[in-house]
């Protein structure tokens, strides 16, 4: 018999999903700050190491043991992915203008449908080929190969992309039997002594001015999981999904009032494109669900 859910709240799952927009700038500003001392696999340790701050309490004295699990491979494969798109996000937040980071990260659901027609074979419609197909047109018009000098950054943002893409199709595949909070604790919990390996040979101790930063860090990192998963609860994807494009243009007016970078017309017409590439993803996948009961 088929799970109920509450009716859809459009109004709640917008607040829910401009929570984790505003987490997402907090975590890209965090990221571009502590990148300019740290190496990027220290500031990724400092990240799971404050998320796990956060969990540990809660994990520990939940009903339920969420800590538990049957599916440790599962997970030391997922968190490897996410450990390695993880830092090439921050490794392109070093280099690449905010705008441009957000608009190439955009593309993780473009690989998402890729990945998931490969590995879960989910049927590649022609209209999710379609969408497939606009979100590369998008990352040309960004690109620009050709016309202009392509920052290496650029395709190590492309690349967290579609793992962070890769690691969305096996949550997908291990939600069946895991809870998010566990999926989230495991993650923190593998990728904490990961980071710290890396780290040690450029390890750095942080400056007083740095703590701040730090403390956003950790905190942006579980906020920005809870209020999409928050947000996915009110609503279906197809709902909520473009919410999050809101975060580009905020993306854009921050990098110029902070960072004084330059607006790119390019940037905003591929992200757009990329943007419908998406939208008709979602709606492909919101024809195919069955009715609720």
């Amino acid at each position: 018999m088929p799970v109920s859910r509450p009716p859809q709240s459009v109004a709640l799952a917008a607040l829910w999903m401009m929570g984790a927009v505003a987490s997402l700038i907090g975590i890209a500003l965090a990221g571009r700050e502590l990148t300019r001392e740290l190496s990027v696999f220290e500031v990724v340790f400092i990240r799971n190491a404050f998320c796990l701050l956060i969990l540990v309490p809660y994990v520990a004295f939940a009903r339920e043991n969420r800590w538990r699990t049957d599916r440790v491979r599962g997970h030391l494969l997922r968190n490897t992915v996410h450990f390695t798109a993880q830092a090439a996000w921050f490794y392109g937040l070093m280099r690449l203008p905010l705008g441009e980071v957000i608009a190439l990260e955009f593309t993780a659901p473009i690989w998402t449908a890729v990945l998931a027609a490969l590995l879960l074979r989910e049927p590649l419609t022609g209209r999710r080929t379609g969408g497939i197909l606009l979100g590369f047109v998008g990352i040309l018009v960004i690109l620009r190969p050709g016309a202009a000098i392509v920052d290496p950054a650029a395709f190590a943002v492309l690349y967290s992309a579609a793992g962070f893409a890769l690691t969305f199709v096996i949550t997908r595949a291990m939600t069946t039997s895991e809870h998010p909070v566990t999926i989230l604790f495991w993650m923190n919990l593998i990728q904490l002594p990961i980071g710290f390996v890396l780290a040690l040979p450029d390890w750095t101790v942080p400056s007083f001015s740095l703590w701040p930063w730090m403390v956003v860090a950790g905190i942006t990192g579980f906020s920005t999981h809870y209020c999409f998963a928050r947000a996915f609860a009110h609503a279906d994807a197809a709902v909520v999904a473009p919410i999050d494009f809101v975060r580009l243009p905020l993306a854009i007016l921050v990098g110029f009032l902070v960072y004084a970078e330059a607006v790119d017309v390019f940037v905003l017409i591929g992200a757009v494109v990329i943007f419908f590439g998406n939208r008709l993803n979602l709606t492909e996948g919101r024809a195919r669900r069955p009715p609720r009961r």
